[in-house]
């Protein structure tokens, strides 16, 4: 992606056409007519995974008066319960493909809140027939995948949205607007951190078959994965740990976090990312105990040049309860982020610390902002992250932005995606690794620097890593 494009990408902050306003977009029969809207005027939407996260994804479009919900899916009917009773006229399946095809010609818009392994094959089908799509956090689970559905929305010409609800927040339009004034200079550094994972993880595999519940389709729920017995391990909420499901804490809570790095800044992709990880050896030395799972905590340090030619950023990740070193302009007893999380912006003349989301954006030392004030350039999205997706869908494509589109979701998740890219081939054996003395030897790749080519979606300087770029999907499921 061209330079220009990221700027075209980032020009959402200056203009109108993020319905700033708040008005919605009314049928032309309502303006001076009863309220009354016929269910043809609306926005029929269909959720894909409506339990869990999707429940009040669904509930959150629903707020519209110009939506209809038509349709619900989920492998999964004890999760569905809630969504179908709120939803109770919404024909129902287990499988989003026969949905798909079954109800197509009553869909406008599928949103999709699965697990992130089959977040890739439901929005690429919907994207296909045309269906505007909003998609859960992160965009995907593999960075071709990322690649795929960023290409596609173009292809398709539909409205979308990945569900990073920051994106359309005020704090980081506030943040945006602070970086814009000057006063913290050049950001060399940011510092992003985060309280996940708040599942288990850095776990063996399962190796025991459980009974699968009633009401589970397991097959179905596998989806893309390759085929394994059914685990209780996995289920209902602990797949995020797993990493042939899940994205850990990375691929959870960096779309929230990083978004004013990637948002504000002029970076596009990193080109070397390197890693540490906690609880790498239980004991054993040189032992891979969890190569399905994710570490407790975790490192991650990425590169990214400037894409305005002056050097680089330095972005370093830390999950887990890790903390980055307390600034010295932060006092003692003043908060480092929140409980979530935060970002830290350093520049050549200041810092600029926000919380998770981009929220509470503020100078430090916290004294500067008693006497600073910024003045507001940049729209806002008072109707938020939703309803900004449904006006844009009822308006049409290329007739209203939405804050985290698929030009922008797309690279930003690709991003992303190649810290977990780095902790998957961390215990990969490098045939080039100084096996040394029992102390200081190891065969495993751990904290080689990897070299990333954005444009062929390749590290360069080691092989084994490039596995994790494109998973092989299990027979009958594909892009």
């Amino acid at each position: 992606m061209s330079k220009k494009s990221k700027s075209t990408r980032r020009s959402f902050i200056k203009k109108s056409a993020v319905i700033a306003t708040g008005i919605s977009i009314i049928p032309r029969h309502v303006m001076g007519g009863n309220g009354f809207i016929p269910p043809s005027d609306k926005l029929n939407i269909a959720g894909i995974g409506v339990g869990g996260k999707g429940t009040s994804d669904i509930t959150s479009f629903a707020k519209s008066p110009f939506v209809n919900i038509v349709s619900l899916c989920d492998v999964d009917d004890r999760q569905a319960v809630k969504s179908r009773e709120s939803f109770p006229k919404a024909s129902y399946y287990n499988d989003f493909r026969e949905m798909l095809e079954k109800e197509g010609k009553n869909i406008d818009a599928v949103s999709v809140s699965t697990p992130d392994h089959n977040h890739a094959v439901a929005a690429y089908m919907a994207m296909q027939m045309g269906k505007h799509v909003y998609v859960q956090k992160p965009l995907t689970h593999d960075i071709w995948e990322a690649r795929m559905l960023t290409e596609a929305a173009k292809k398709y010409k539909v409205v979308t949205q990945m569900g990073n609800q920051g994106g359309s927040g005020d704090g980081v339009r506030k943040m945006k607007e602070i970086y814009d004034t000057g006063i913290i200079g050049d950001v060399h550094t940011v510092k992003c951190w985060t309280n996940r994972a708040i599942w288990p993880q850095a776990l063996q595999t399962p190796t025991k078959k459980h009974k699968i519940p009633k009401g589970l389709n397991w097959d179905l729920w596998l989806g893309t994965a390759e085929m394994r017995d059914y685990n209780d391990a996995y289920l209902p909420f602990d797949w995020r740990g797993w990493s042939d499901f899940g994205t850990g804490a990375l691929g959870d809570m960096a779309c929230h976090i990083m978004d004013p790095v990637y948002r504000i800044l002029p970076i596009l992709y990193p080109n070397k990312v390197e890693c540490s990880v906690s609880d790498s050896f239980k004991g054993k030395f040189e032992t891979a105990d969890y190569p399905k799972s994710f570490p407790n905590s975790s490192k991650i340090h990425l590169s990214y040049p400037r894409t305005d030619g002056k050097g680089a950023i330095k972005v370093s990740w830390m999950d887990g309860g890790l903390l980055p070193e307390r600034p010295d302009e932060l006092g003692d007893d003043e908060a480092l982020g929140n409980w979530d999380g935060g970002v830290l912006f350093i520049g050549s003349k200041g810092k600029l610390l926000a919380d998770c989301y981009g929220a509470n954006p503020r100078l430090l030392p916290l004294s500067l902002n008693e006497q600073f004030e910024v003045e507001q350039t940049i729209a806002r999205v008072p109707e938020g992250h939703y309803l900004q997706w449904v006006n844009a869908c009822i308006a049409g494509y290329g007739n209203a932005e939405t804050s985290s589109s698929f030009d922008y979701a797309g690279p930003f998740t690709e991003s992303i995606l190649i810290g977990n890219l780095a902790l998957k081939a961390y215990f990969e054996v490098d045939p080039k690794a100084d096996k040394g003395s029992f102390w200081g030897g190891s065969k495993y790749n751990g904290r080689k620097r990897l070299l990333w080519d954005a444009e062929n979606m390749r590290v360069t300087n080691f092989e084994a890593a490039n596995k994790y770029v494109k998973r092989n999907y299990r027979e009958g499921w594909n892009l």
